[in-house]
């Protein structure tokens, strides 16, 4: 049963807006890119363990968690009867191979962080959390090397990796475990969603003002500020995707609202932000629509 939904954390779609809207550094760019892509391959895993298991188990999906000042992220929680399961997901390609603890591209010689340290201080940290709670519950860890065109080389065997040839093994092994959950298991998924922080405070994003960045509404699929109004819907001269203008307009408010959430929102800003042929009236029908107005002069603003 998943508990908690994946979606993209704020700072995926704050670079994803950024990148569109202006130039992104190399070093910002290659971060940004980064993210996408650990991003698909979590939303792969997930559409596999959704498919694959059967038993009963809860999932809990991008936890943000703190214990004793110390923050850690869980790509995949997994609540079985007897084990907790913690899944670190990379979408990792080509080769690589491990020297001692240091991971490195064969083709590239570039070096990666060892997701190994990574899920191994998240195993502590969340066995701490456990005992705060008072809950005891065997703990489980692995890295998931979701993308099949990845090989590792000289990987030691007593090491968490499951690689993408093993995959299908590790959810049907669990599947062969009698999971059946009871009211402690809920108890411990119920803690763990509301200690989910919402807000990770490590997030850096890159310096920006509302002045530097390019105005209008872009095509929601390719990107593009090539789109035109026609017939209601705005029309991508570049793909061909077309979006209802009422769409495109929440889009771009929800848009704004995460890139300058000291502003407040009001018709001439949002009629500036989207800078197409609309007229005001228009974006005031869809503010008055889907927010609560705050004032009833030239000042008000939509909450």
């Amino acid at each position: 049963m998943l508990l908690k939904e994946r979606t993209e954390s704020n700072e995926l779609l704050a670079l994803r807006y950024l990148n569109t809207r202006m130039e992104l550094s190399p070093k910002e760019k290659f971060h940004y890119l980064n993210l996408e892509k650990g991003y698909e391959g979590e939303v792969k895993f997930d559409r596999l363990a959704a498919e694959r298991l059967k038993e009963e188990r809860y999932i809990l999906n991008d936890l943000l968690l703190e214990v004793n000042n110390s923050y850690f992220q869980i790509d995949s929680l997994i609540i079985s009867q007897s084990v907790i399961h913690l899944c670190d997901i990379k979408n990792l390609e080509g080769d690589c191979y491990l020297e001692g603890d240091k991971l490195f591209s064969k083709l590239t010689g570039r070096e990666y962080q060892n997701p190994v340290n990574q899920i191994k201080r998240s195993g502590t940290l969340f066995r701490q959390l456990l005992q705060n709670l008072k809950l005891n519950f065997l703990v489980d860890v692995s890295v998931i090397f979701i993308n099949p065109e990845f090989t590792l080389y000289q990987a030691p065997m007593d090491q968490p990796f499951i690689l993408p040839t093993q995959l299908n093994r590790f959810l049907d092994d669990l599947n062969k475990t009698p999971s059946m959950l009871h009211e402690g298991h809920k108890k411990v998924a119920q803690n763990l969603l509301s200690l989910h922080q919402n807000t990770n405070r490590l997030t850096t994003l890159p310096k920006y003002t509302y002045d530097q960045l390019s105005k209008g509404i872009y095509c929601k699929n390719c990107k593009s500020f090539l789109v035109s109004i026609r017939n209601n819907v705005f029309l991508c001269d570049q793909c061909g995707e077309h979006e209802k203008i009422e769409h495109a307009i929440l889009r771009n408010v929800k848009e704004f609202q995460l890139l300058f959430p000291e502003k407040k929102i009001t018709t001439q800003r949002i009629y500036e932000w989207c800078n197409v042929d609309l007229s005001k009236k228009t974006f005031s029908r869809v503010l008055k629509k889907h927010y609560t107005p705050i004032g009833r002069t030239s000042s008000t603003y939509y909450v």
